[in-house]
């Protein structure tokens, strides 16, 4: 298994996902975490509250489209596993977010940023399960 290196589309992406952050935060007070967007979006607290979700939620969906009116081609996506274990990881990743009070985008851009002891500590967490992950699935089970 290979990793491809784009260090020039990650720091694009990076720019963008901290700008997006950086203007929900000026114009609304709210913070840029994906699955409380996401869960915000079927249970809003008003029609504003709706609104500003549903802008996000379509701008991530509509991305790709962006980039295919601009290059003329379509992201790659390579899904290395079973539906199984797509389906096993989402609930894994739905409980964490639940009890971690919030995902990687919340915690790693939005509440590091905001020097939340909470977001820090969120954030080692997963990166050393990153890490752990990474090398047993490449290096252990042979992946």
């Amino acid at each position: 298994m290979e990793t491809a290196f784009t260090p020039l589309q990650s720091l694009g992406g990076g720019v963008l996902i901290g700008a997006a952050s950086v203007l929900l935060m000026l114009f609304l007070g709210r913070i840029m975490g994906a699955t409380g967007i996401l869960a915000g979006v079927f249970t809003p607290a008003s029609r504003d509250d709706f609104a500003w979700r549903a802008a996000i939620l379509a701008g991530m969906i509509t991305g790709p489209i962006a980039l295919f009116l601009l290059t003329g081609s379509m992201p790659e996506i390579s899904v290395p596993v079973s539906t199984p274990m797509l389906i096993l990881g989402g609930l894994i990743v739905g409980i964490g977010v639940t009890y971690s009070s919030g995902c990687t985008s919340g915690h790693g851009v939005c509440g590091m940023a905001r020097l939340s002891g909470r977001s820090f500590a969120a954030t080692i967490t997963f990166m050393i399960s990153t890490a752990i992950t990474v090398y047993l699935v490449r290096h252990v089970f042979g992946a």
